[in-house]
């Protein structure tokens, strides 16, 4: 499926969501097909979120590549991601901070961070990401602090712990608002120990962000 890939690749780059070179190539190097379900696969270069199971989806294209623009990731950083899915995010994300770098990527569902583990691992992708099982909303203090933070699923505010384990001159992206599919992605940089500039980057739709510091499990 790599020409299918590339033409996606193309698309993002044509409209916009695509800016640099980097992520072009982040993009173009991992096989979104390997990250989704079987049943699920003709549709994998489709600009559309899809169903991975247990009431998550995979982000689309679009917003993979947008997250990973706006939060101007180097080679080298260390990243604390929320919400592993299928580890798709997590494996553009580990082309962009290199071998260097290293990406924690915090997942609640034993089952989906499995097969996150798998995904990884089949494509040679796990070598500088590592997958937790967890409460997300708690962050991983044993890591901390990152250069990056961001959430693929939406928290009715942004949890102060989060907050607490981003660098000085670290950026946070996470959606805030409402449990079900509405929500702003806001930006923050923590400029000091205790200032944080932020920002909305515009309306989103994700699944909702569970644990202690985001929504009750139903």
């Amino acid at each position: 499926m790599i020409n299918e890939r590339k033409e996606m690749v193309r698309r993002l780059s044509e409209i916009g969501y695509i800016k640099t070179e980097k992520v072009r190539k982040a993009m173009e190097a991992v096989p979104r097909e390997e990250f989704i379900p079987a049943s699920n696969r003709p549709y994998a270069y489709v600009d559309q979120p899809l169903p991975i199971g247990e009431g998550q989806t995979i982000s689309a294209p679009h917003m993979v590549a947008m997250i990973c623009e706006i939060l101007e990731l180097e080679e080298g950083m260390k990243v604390m991601e929320i919400g592993a899915g299928f580890g798709y995010n997590a494996a553009v994300v580990s082309q962009l901070i290199g071998k260097n770098g290293h990406l924690y990527s915090i997942e609640r569902i034993d089952s989906l961070a499995e097969a996150a583990k798998d995904n990884l691992k089949r494509t040679g992708l796990e070598g500088n990401v590592t997958v937790i099982i967890g409460d997300g909303t708690k962050g991983y203090k044993k890591e901390a602090p990152y250069d990056r933070i961001y959430g693929t699923a939406g928290a009715p505010q942004v949890p102060e712990l989060l907050m607490e384990q981003l660098k000085i001159g670290g950026i946070m992206l996470i959606p805030v608002g409402e449990q079900y599919y509405f929500q702003d992605l806001v930006y923050i940089k923590r400029k000091s120990e205790d200032d944080y500039e932020r920002k909305s980057m515009g309306g989103v739709a994700f699944v909702p962000m569970v644990g202690e510091h985001g929504w009750p499990e139903n």
